[in-house]
């Protein structure tokens, strides 16, 4: 629960300075307990993100994660300070199997787990993600899973990426992702992957996003 609660922080579905909701309707929302959505709450509150006030709600205070290692922002914190709203659909969270040759195929063997999401921006489709991740990984059950962040859900299951190698191409989105985006086939989009490793070296996710920057185009900000 306070993954999604973090991640909607982070993707602007709990605006800077607006309340989130109240504690009843997180209970009812989420269907827990009074204790477990106190504890969510407060451990965000301890990580600066909401501020409590007697009477007065719990507000959102800080919307941009923190990195020890880096000063970049990424581009959906990017989106969110500009004033826009970014909200994930899941499409589908399965086992699948490859094509031998395929890259997924070369990275992870005959089979390996998929989340499919659908990204919007303020209400429009504007990204594809396809994640495949190893089959060791669990966690894919549907409830949370459109909401919450890959890399929080690689970290509950211990997993922890220290090397990610992203690359930037133009190309045709497959015929399916490109209705889902609502555009004509064989239009242009950016496509990116990405391959992130743990400490071993170990590939533990390979991803495919295709961009209509037609509505917005990529953006990284380095801060100096």
């Amino acid at each position: 629960m306070k993954s999604i609660l973090k991640d909607r922080i982070l993707h602007g579905f709990y605006p800077l300075d607006g309340l989130i909701p109240s504690e009843p309707q997180l209970e009812q929302e989420f269907e827990v307990s009074k204790i477990t959505v106190r504890n969510a709450i407060q451990e965000l509150v301890q990580e600066g993100y909401l501020e409590k006030g007697s009477g007065k709600g719990t507000r959102v205070i800080r919307n941009t994660s923190t990195s020890k290692l880096s000063k970049r922002k990424s581009f959906t914190e990017i989106l969110v300070e500009e004033g826009h709203r970014i909200r994930k659909q899941l499409l589908t969270a399965t086992a699948v199997r490859h094509e031998p040759g395929s890259e997924p195929y070369w990275l992870f063997g005959e089979e390996s787990r998929l989340i499919e999401r659908l990204y919007y921006l303020d209400d429009e489709p504007y990204i594809h993600y396809a994640h495949y991740l190893p089959m060791s990984t669990g966690g894919l059950e549907p409830d949370g899973l459109g909401e919450m962040s890959l890399y929080g859900l690689l970290e509950e299951q211990g997993i922890a990426p220290v090397d990610f190698r992203d690359r930037f191409e133009v190309a045709a989105a497959p015929d399916r992702v490109a209705r889902l985006l609502k555009l004509e086939p064989l239009a242009p989009l950016l496509r990116r992957s990405r391959y992130s490793r743990d400490p071993a070296g170990d590939v533990v996710e390979f991803s495919v996003g295709y961009y209509n920057t037609a509505i917005q185009q990529y953006l990284v900000n380095y801060e100096a």
